[in-house]
């Protein structure tokens, strides 16, 4: 016989824990206390009671069914081929290939690769014929693949669209012929990763995507944004539900009947070169929140990728951390885990409403496109990523090891296999581009020049 453990204790209302958290405060002002305000201009409370959230937004987030993704840049087709075989018997469920040019044997590419595992192809380049052959391979072998093909994000970033064809009309082609794959991808990562805050991000992906439902009619298959994970744990879980809250609303008016599909990794914004071996407690709750925030796929970021070339370990390293959130920690066993969590789940509501007033804004003013031309989209983005800068710079935002409690013997000169800072390369481009960089960077070249010294 069941009974009720706390049927003498009534309901406490979120009132009278504010008014006996006062009187704990002997005086203090409860809100210059205990509320933050975070870079979007939300409100942080000490604590969230049910009634915060009786009108909670619940998006679906199938936490069970994230896939562990290895990242491979395809150089040569044999050795891209071994090592994508060689990383799905270590733990590896999906495969991302980043190609530079349509001239690939595909075939030699896929041969032995099951078609149950989930293949995304990350398209440096825009070419019917190419899509169209992988359309053809995975209707025959029945497989599952995403194109993350994306014009637009590749005009923000590089400032110039694709060379060699019409990019919209090379989609609307894609979108008729190709049938048995998803081919269009939106890359908010790029958002992220250059400073925009978190109402930014969602509302500029919904921007970026929206753009593609105008233009692309006959869009029947999901679309996948790859969205790049920040170190603020809970918000970082509600943006990826309010992202997916919202794309719902919006794909809804164009009679889209799919869930976008998400690919999440970590941010580079806050990776460090000095004391690199923080970057695994970073992205390891950058993983987390992108697992619980309902990502599909998620590829880790190794703790050496800024300096170091792709290498055997530094991947093991990345992919064994996923491996033990989801065979250790158990975080593929509960669908929708951040519902009843009332901070999570008002985090989400505000998150979602202020990016969608964002949103409508921007479409009320032409459009992302149009906003991107004039380039109100990068102005934006470098405000808020010079707000941040400046936290950075004064210590209120921490990053241990590099401007809090510096290890001043450690020296990485000498381990420099790639260049780790924004890369200056003038060039005409059609419009101004949106350049990731990272928190660390002035400071990082400060003490490298200190080294160089004798």
């Amino acid at each position: 016989m069941s009974e009720n453990l706390f049927e003498e204790f009534g309901p406490v209302s979120s009132k009278l824990w504010k008014q006996q958290i006062q009187f704990e405060l002997k005086g203090a002002d409860y809100n210059e206390a205990l509320v933050w305000e975070s870079p979007e201009g939300i409100k942080v409370k000490p604590f969230y009671h049910i009634d915060d959230a009786k009108d909670a937004a619940t998006p679906n987030t199938k936490a069970s069914q994230f896939a562990i993704c290895q990242d491979i840049f395809v150089q040569d087709v044999e050795k891209s081929n071994a090592r994508a075989l060689s990383t799905l018997k270590r733990g590896a469920e999906a495969i991302r290939f980043t190609l530079t040019n349509p001239d690939v044997d595909v075939n030699k590419l896929l041969s032995g690769i099951d078609k149950e595992v989930s293949v995304y192809f990350h398209l440096e380049f825009i070419s019917i014929d190419f899509v169209k052959q992988l359309d053809a391979i995975a209707k025959q072998n029945e497989s599952q693949f995403y194109v993350q093909l994306d014009p637009i994000g590749h005009l923000a970033k590089d400032g110039n669209w694709y060379e060699g064809c019409d990019n919209f009309e090379a989609l609307n082609t894609i979108a008729i012929a190709c049938t048995n794959l998803s081919f269009l991808s939106v890359d908010a990562s790029l958002y992220q990763n250059a400073g925009a805050n978190i109402v930014q991000q969602i509302a500029y992906a919904l921007a970026h995507a929206n753009e593609y439902f105008n233009r692309i009619p006959t869009l029947y298959r999901p679309l996948t944004i790859q969205v790049a994970v920040g170190t603020n744990y809970f918000f970082e879980i509600a943006k990826l539900r309010a992202l997916k809250l919202l794309f719902g609303l919006i794909a809804k008016e164009y009679g889209h009947e799919h869930d976008c599909h998400i690919i999440a990794l970590p941010t580079k914004r806050n990776k460090t070169l000095y004391d690199y071996n923080v970057n695994m407690l970073r992205t390891t709750t950058e993983c987390m929140s992108a697992i619980l925030g309902g990502a599909d796929a998620v590829i880790n970021l190794p703790y050496d990728a800024l300096y170091h070339k792709s290498n055997e370990f530094g991947d093991r390293i990345a992919r064994n951390q996923l491996l033990v959130l989801k065979h250790e920690s158990y975080f593929d066993k509960v669908n929708n885990p951040a519902d009843g969590s009332y901070y999570i789940e008002e985090l989400t509501q505000q998150l979602a409403d202020k990016a969608l007033a964002l949103f409508k804004d921007i479409e009320a003013n032409g459009g992302f496109l149009a906003q991107l031309k004039e380039t109100t989209i990068q102005r934006k983005i470098h405000e808020s990523a010079i707000k941040e800068q400046e936290l950075f710079d004064s210590g209120k935002e921490i990053l241990l090891g590099t401007n809090k409690y510096p290890n001043k013997a450690d020296r990485m000169s000498h381990d420099l296999e790639l260049f780790p800072f924004v890369k200056a390369n003038p060039r005409r481009t059609f419009i101004s581009p949106i350049i990731p960089k990272r928190l660390a960077e002035k400071m990082e070249q400060e003490r490298l020049s200190t080294e160089e010294k004798p």
